[in-house]
């Protein structure tokens, strides 16, 4: 069974946007290479997304089931949600206001553990076919028959193109 943990930073002082891609960039890789990575992304939100990848990872050592090597982890998701934003208000020319939106985002990693290999052995009662041998079309052969079988019927039952014929009043007509 495979070991998961989340960890999640909430209101971190950027927008998701520029959170989320950063985000891209570690998921689906190994936690180191994914801790190599944000060290030198040139993003301040990365030292952010980094604490929250360590703490994952801390979080699943944590766990009983845990097997306790790291270098099988990897970032299953990483994503960043919209927190809620401060709107405030900035002096603008001829006595008006800007209005000034600064946002906030929750960030949350997930970390897992890659399952170990497990090598299904080859069953010995099943006959291989010799290499080069075309397998056997009894599928094909069925379903091209099942479809002729379908279109017979379709005729029988009359479901043939009807066409609209306009007479001399100006009323349609259906003829089939």
């Amino acid at each position: 069974m495979a070991v998961e943990s989340i960890a999640t930073a909430r209101g971190i002082r950027t927008s998701a946007q520029k959170a989320g891609l950063v985000c891209e960039l570690i998921r689906g890789k190994n936690v180191n290479q994914a801790l190599a990575t944000l060290q030198f992304t040139r993003k301040t939100i990365a030292r952010e997304i980094a604490k929250v990848l360590r703490s994952a990872v801390a979080n699943v050592q944590q766990d009983e089931a845990f097997s306790g090597d790291i270098d099988r982890l990897y970032v299953l998701a990483a994503y960043a949600n919209q927190g809620p934003s401060m709107k405030r208000v900035r002096p603008a020319p001829m006595g008006r206001a800007y209005r000034v939106v600064k946002r906030t985002a929750h960030l949350t990693v997930h970390v897992t553990e890659k399952p170990s290999a497990i090598v299904a052995a080859p069953a010995v009662d099943a006959p291989k076919r010799p290499r080069g041998a075309k397998p056997k079309a009894k599928a094909k052969a069925k379903a091209k028959s099942a479809s002729k079988k379908s279109a017979g019927a379709r005729k029988k039952a009359g479901g043939g193109a009807k066409t609209t014929k306009k007479t001399a009043a100006g009323r349609a007509k259906k003829t089939s």
